[in-house]
């Protein structure tokens, strides 16, 4: 009988990604880079370590979900301090289908409805301000077909998580980094660049509605709209996996 040989035992191929985090986790153990030290820009990175803007930015988001760093828009990204901001562990090397995606869309049902509601109550003027900026970055993105609105996506979940004022609340997000972005996963359906612009720019609309109801202080209206965004993004992405399900089953 032939030996048993599971595909779990397989390694994936390190990508592009993976030795760029490598290569900042060692810097950052060996001392390269201190706690409080600021990360080179993503120009010099790619230059450095010869990728695409898309996987600095995904690097850096996985380097945010393991705690190391934090990034402050429009300044940078710092080292963070061994151990800050790991009270909560989720493993996300396993989060990489589409529906892996929809279960962490359940999740994130849970968890960002009421986040938003908490934002709207503690925001300051300059929270609305930050916030209104990361709209604006968003909206900026969504002619292009590189992915980059997948940060400005995420910033703009992150922001909101620090506006609520719960570090465990960050923490999760965090973690979940790129992998909490459903769009991630649609663009893998191949959809045509009209069918993306419309997509962000519904996606666009659902985020001012968020950021209207925080803005003037309504947690009800905030936790409706979150839960509006939400749900809206798993139908999306539902018709999507079904779209390509039926299209893999016709050969």
């Amino acid at each position: 009988m032939a030996t048993t040989s599971s595909a779990s035992s397989k390694k994936r191929p390190r990508s592009l990604t993976d030795k760029v985090v490598d290569a900042f986790s060692e810097h950052i153990r060996n001392g390269r880079f201190s706690t409080g030290a600021k990360l080179p820009t993503e120009s010099d990175i790619m230059r450095e370590h010869s990728v695409s803007r898309t996987v600095v930015r995904e690097a850096i988001s996985r380097l945010q979900a393991a705690g190391l760093v934090e990034t402050r828009h429009g300044i940078g990204t710092f080292v963070l301090e061994p151990n800050a901001g790991q009270a909560v562990k989720i493993a996300t090397d396993g989060i990489f289908t589409m529906l892996d995606t929809l279960a962490v869309l359940e999740l994130r049902l849970g968890l960002e409805t009421e986040v938003a509601a908490l934002a709207a109550v503690r925001r300051s003027d300059q929270d609305v301000l930050a916030l209104s900026a990361l709209l604006d970055d968003f909206e900026k993105h969504i002619d292009q077909a590189d992915g980059s609105a997948i940060s400005a996506d995420l910033a703009f979940h992150l922001k909101m998580a620090s506006i609520a004022g719960n570090q465990y609340f960050q923490d999760i997000l965090r973690q979940l980094g790129n992998n909490m972005i459903p769009r991630a996963r649609i663009d893998t359906a191949q959809l045509a660049l009209d069918d993306r612009r419309i997509y962000l720019q519904r996606v666009n609309r659902e985020h001012e509605n968020i950021y209207a109801a925080i803005e003037r202080r309504d947690p009800e209206a905030a936790r409706a709209a979150m839960r509006t965004h939400l749900t809206n993004s798993r139908e999306r992405l539902r018709k999507a996996y079904e779209q390509m399900t039926h299209e893999s089953a016709k050969g």
